[in-house]
């Protein structure tokens, strides 16, 4: 079979572009960028990367999307859940912000892209249905609130530690209120004050990106950020001092058995390669000393990591440098009196090769590299996919519900036709370009979508026109953006994710079924107390959704029935219909399988047992969608002990492939084709029609009633 160009390419359904459309495009393009440019920048950060990377994320990622999608309008880029489940995923692997840090977000992209693309070319969109709608309410909820969260401590200007609790980093924050830095405080409230204004009173206009350039301007011509560099010896604290020193002796220490571990590795399979019976012991022996290496790298990093959050916390005041004496930086109750400090209150933003750098004043995003991000294959670990590949099923998996989910409701409106499978590919291509370029795990926006229908595209041709003025950015901008504070972008993300806590929507599954409520509230609460594991959660709930389902499905409804005054048969318990001397009717709501045959064999005899004045039992099968081998056995069983007591059993309604079932099996020919009836009212006429029926009764060798 061979497979058209427009299969293959599904972007050609594009062309040929008319005017009028393709204007309609450039408006739309040019308004989404000038809404992603910043939000990337914020989402990268949230990941726990230098903000430049989200604008690799939103270049090529955004325009491939598109092309290879089934959404005309979907925005594809960096977004807030998968970005946090990045963080989340890779902080225990790695401290962010370092070259391993984003190294493996980079490699988590290309696994998120290759699971992705292996659904939807197999066509598995229906995947996704294992997690259900209130689980995924219940984890947007509490990811939004951990997002929002999360972002506090860069609007107070105070540090904020990453460790396996977040409740206990968040709370940490909070007990540092004293320590908050105003100016950046009222950095990020001049960005959500504007933003606020731009939705009530001029919501066409792009609230985020005047937020973003004012708050520059602001930074920029206040002097907002105040950076300076120092060494170990100019801690006048012999602890602190300590510290510091054992941070960059950690460091030296990690980078040569980094080194050592390489060449050990390559010299392993140089061995493997030419192994020989002899060689195993040796080979065995050079595992093990790899192992204890990594061991040890992971816990000198670790270390490192908890001297990084410790001294983050430090406060300093620094000395005003004199031709007879360098600065110096003393805690805050150590400046000696008559030494005077520079009026800045300073704290270590990072350690490395040897040098400490200091920030006096509000953090600023700083130098972003101008240029495109170059185009290379990741550094994949193999030994790191085993761990990684959990979380990448999972940013997979609720990256694309949202997609999808957003890609449908713009669809209920433009009569577009949503293929799950083709988005699916569009997504995994997007991911695998992004890990290509240097970019993190990205997926469908829900804001971007909605600005981009709401400025009018009509193509995906909007999305490539987005990436077009990305790359104009990266190429010619990226100067302007030194001066942007980090209290703005945190702003950003604080804003974005307030519009998905919904607890109506749990309070609403709550409403519809106590089951899907529970689950909702359940991955809710999960997601909460994992944190930041947040796949942990997500998957508490989708686990505790399928036992709930399967419970369901164990004990579905029963009704005995009667006789109603319009002679139709309904609900007895229902409608308090009395029980007849001649039939028990019983109708299962439910497929008949192997985890409910007992439940529907007690529910049998027990309605036998309470009518044992009535010769005849009518199972009312219109409900029973599916019968499996146990259903087909506990029937065989139910008619030949029913047999037994004296008790015919009759079929009514049963479909077609519940039939196909008992035929194939050589059970409905045993039991007689005399007991089965298209309809319950058919089978009632034929048991009160005496005269009629008593040569089937014969037939079965019973008395009649």
């Amino acid at each position: 079979m061979t497979l058209s160009p427009r299969i293959l390419f599904p972007f050609l359904s594009w062309f040929p572009l008319k005017g009028g459309t393709l204007r309609a495009d450039f408006i739309a393009g040019l308004t989404v960028a000038l809404v992603l440019v910043p939000q990337s920048m914020a989402y990268a950060q949230l990941a726990g990367l230098p903000a430049y990377y989200g604008l690799y994320a939103a270049f090529l990622p955004v325009a491939v999307a598109a092309l290879w999608g089934s959404s005309h309008q979907l925005g594809t880029g960096p977004v807030a859940v998968a970005s946090l489940l990045t963080a989340s995923s890779l902080a225990p692997l790695a401290a962010p912000g370092t070259d391993q840090f984003v190294m493996l977000a980079i490699m988590l992209a290309l696994l998120v892209g290759i699971v992705q693309l292996g659904l939807g070319l197999f066509k598995l969109g229906v995947v996704v249905n294992f997690l259900s709608h209130p689980v995924i309410v219940g984890f947007t909820n509490a990811a939004a609130m951990i997002i929002g969260l999360s972002q506090v401590n860069k609007l107070l200007g105070v540090p904020m530690g990453r460790s396996e609790s977040f409740i206990r980093d968040i709370w940490d924050v909070f007990k540092q209120v004293g320590d908050t830095h105003w100016p950046t405080l009222a950095m990020g409230l001049v960005a959500i004050a504007i933003m606020l204004f731009v939705k009530r009173k001029a919501p066409k206009l792009p609230g985020v990106l005047l937020a973003v350039v004012i708050t520059i301007l602001i930074s920029y011509f206040s002097g907002f950020a105040q950076n300076a560099k120092g060494k170990p010896e100019d801690i006048v604290n012999p602890g602190i001092q300590a510290l510091v020193t054992g941070h960059i002796v950690a460091d030296d220490n990690i980078r040569d058995m980094v080194a050592a571990i390489t060449e050990k590795s390559a010299e392993l399979r140089g061995m493997e390669e030419i192994a020989e019976a002899e060689d195993s012991a040796d080979i065995a022996d050079l595992h093990y000393q790899l192992e204890l290496m990594r061991l040890g790298v992971a816990n000198m990093e670790k270390e490192n990591r908890e001297r990084e959050q410790g001294l983050h916390r430090v406060r300093f005041l620094r000395s005003i440098a004199t031709p007879e004496a360098p600065a110096r930086l003393y805690l805050p109750d150590e400046l000696p009196a008559g030494v005077a400090s520079d009026g800045h209150k300073w704290h270590i933003k990072k350690i490395s090769n040897g040098e400490i750098r200091l920030a006096g004043g509000g953090e600023v995003v700083g130098n972003v590299p101008a240029g495109l991000p170059s185009f290379r294959l990741p550094n994949v670990s193999w030994e790191l996919i085993g761990t990684l590949l959990s979380t990448a099923i999972v940013i997979s998996l609720v990256g694309f519900m949202e997609a999808i989910s957003i890609a449908k409701a713009i669809a209920a409106k433009t009569r577009q036709r949503i293929d799950p499978n083709q988005e699916l590919v569009g997504q995994g291509l997007a991911n695998i370009v992004s890990s290509l370029t240097q970019g993190f795990p990205v997926s469908g926006s829900f804001s971007r979508s909605a600005v981009n229908m709401n400025a009018g595209a009509k193509t995906g041709m909007s999305s490539v026109i987005t990436a077009a003025f990305v790359l104009l950015t990266l190429l010619f901008l990226t100067p302007l953006l030194f001066h942007l504070p980090q209290a703005a972008l945190a702003a950003v993300i604080i804003m974005a994710v307030i519009g998905l806590i919904n607890f109506s929507a749990i309070k609403h599954a709550w409403e519809a079924n106590r089951h899907d409520g529970a689950a909702a509230v359940v991955t809710f609460l999960a997601t909460l107390a994992y944190a930041p594991h947040l796949d942990k959660g997500i998957m508490v709930g989708a686990g505790l959704a399928i036992i709930l389902f399967l419970y369901r499905t164990m004990t579905p409804r029963v009704a005995i029935l009667g006789r109603y005054h319009d002679g139709t048969l309904r609900d007895a318990k229902v409608h308090n219909l009395p029980a007849s001397d001649v039939i028990t009717a019983v109708r299962f709501d439910g497929r008949l399988y192997f985890a409910n045959v007992s439940y529907f064999e007690d529910a049998i005899l027990e309605a036998v047992a309470d009518n044992p004045n009535a010769h005849y039992l009518l199972v009312v099968g219109d409900a029973i969608n599916e019968i499996d081998a146990s259903g087909e056995e506990v029937i065989h069983h139910l008619v030949q002990r029913l047999n037994a007591t004296g008790v015919v059993m009759l079929f009514a309604g049963l479909k077609k492939q519940v039939l196909d079932v008992m035929q194939a099996t050589g059970l409905r020919d045993e039991i007689g084709e005399q007991r089965f009836f298209a309809t319950a009212e058919q089978a009632l006429e034929k048991i009160y029609a005496r005269d009629e029926y008593s040569d089937m009764d014969d037939a079965l060798r019973l008395q009649p009633g």
